[in-house]
């Protein structure tokens, strides 16, 4: 049953994987929030509105 292993490896990867994701958010969740990160998108468009025509 060489199954076991093989999903036991898997598994742990996913969460070995999940942990590094969820702390590197975390750590980056004190400088945005999720509000901000979904206007970001828009940011380079309202800095053309606001520079003034010569």
């Amino acid at each position: 049953m060489a199954v076991v292993p093989l999903t036991l490896t898997i598994s742990l990867c996913l969460v070995f994987t999940f942990v590094v994701f969820f702390l590197r958010e975390h750590a980056r969740g004190r400088l945005s929030s999720a509000e901000r990160d979904s206007l970001l998108p828009l940011a380079e468009e309202t800095r053309h509105l606001h520079q003034p025509k010569r």
